[in-house]
């Protein structure tokens, strides 16, 4: 299933191609950079017929969003199907909450409130962070302390 999930990717390989190629889809998608902070990507694809896209690192990857006050934790390989403002069938991404990791299964971002970016577990169950809090360095953060 996975191979035929693939099947006409376009793939890139190594960190430096990786990191400009995930940039370049979070852009188009509508989505802030820092969302995905991953580091050492070995592997990126993207089937742009179906919206399959993956992400493959070496190790798995933790990372502490400091606006949201979340950890959120990256498997060796994320996938998801990705449309304009939104990502579905999201794996390998978890967030701690309280004392469990809650697996995410979709991010998307409304359309008529684009400061807000939802967040979605398996069971429908959802929360909403400001985008701001998801911007990488370079996309200019004015206002860090919300």
């Amino acid at each position: 299933m996975a191979e035929k999930a693939r099947a006409g990717a376009e793939i890139v390989y190594g960190p430096d191609a990786c990191h400009k190629h995930s940039v370049q889809l979070l852009e188009e998608l509508g989505f802030p950079k820092g969302v995905f902070p991953l580091k050492d990507l070995d592997e990126c694809g993207r089937v742009r017929e179906t919206g399959f896209v993956w992400m493959k690192m070496k190790d798995p990857y933790e990372h502490y969003f400091t606006g949201t006050k979340t950890m959120v934790s990256y498997a060796n390989e994320v996938t998801a199907y990705v449309e304009k403002s939104k990502m579905k069938k999201i794996t390998g991404i978890k967030s701690k909450q309280v004392l469990l990791w809650v697996p995410i299964s979709e991010m998307s971002i409304d359309e008529k409130h684009l400061e807000k970016i939802y967040f979605k577990t398996p069971m429908g169950i959802g929360r909403s962070f400001p985008v701001s809090a998801f911007l990488s360095d370079d996309e200019g953060t004015d206002r860090e302390d919300e």
